[in-house]
């Protein structure tokens, strides 16, 4: 299947104060407040799959491997499927995710493993340069590798992903926290 029929939107990026986070989980800030019951053997393996993606590229940068965070999974699954329906990708705004990172993915449904997702995230690095946010592309523009550097952000360290199936196709959405592309900060 040609790459060319996946589509990926660059990380949203964070605003300074709005990234360097808390100490303190999102949850335990009272940020998120739904009650959901216990994932399906279906939903953990999935979340395994996906978070073991993530872990592996930063494994071999030597970082801090990201933890599973349910209440990430639960906002990227509302989002994914509001994004499912209306068809297109589109980044939900800073206060509406919490002020966590967000990578997007859409393609053909069922024709994407979700570790090929991730892979399209992380194939972004051919084109990273090792340098201060914005200016960590060899192409000049940091969105051409703003979702491998969200999944590398030394600083972040939890995320959630969940895929919504709509109209032929599947939207994947990952929340981080804390947020990564932080202007005048090295990805790692």
């Amino acid at each position: 299947m040609p790459w060319f029929s996946a589509l990926s939107v660059a990380c949203a990026m964070a605003l300074g104060l709005a990234a360097s986070g808390s100490s303190t989980p999102a949850a335990a800030n009272g940020a998120f407040t739904h009650s959901r019951a216990l994932p399906t053997a279906t939903d953990r393996h999935l979340a395994a799959r996906i978070l073991r993606a993530h872990n592996e590229e930063r494994h071999r940068l030597r970082l801090q491997p990201l933890k599973w965070n349910v209440h990430l999974e639960r906002e990227a699954e509302e989002w994914a499927q509001h994004l499912s329906r209306i068809g297109r990708l589109q980044h939900a705004d800073s206060r509406q995710r919490n002020r966590t990172g967000e990578n997007l993915w859409m393609g053909t449904a069922g024709h994407w493993p979700v570790e090929t997702m991730v892979d399209m995230f992380i194939a972004e690095k051919r084109h990273y340069r090792h340098a201060r946010f914005p200016d960590i592309s060899h192409t000049g523009n940091w969105a051409d590798v703003g979702h491998y550097t969200q999944v590398v952000w030394r600083d972040t360290q939890e995320v959630g992903c969940a895929v919504a199936t709509a109209a032929g196709n599947d939207v994947l959405v990952c929340r981080y926290w804390p947020a990564g592309n932080i202007w005048g900060q090295k990805p790692y």
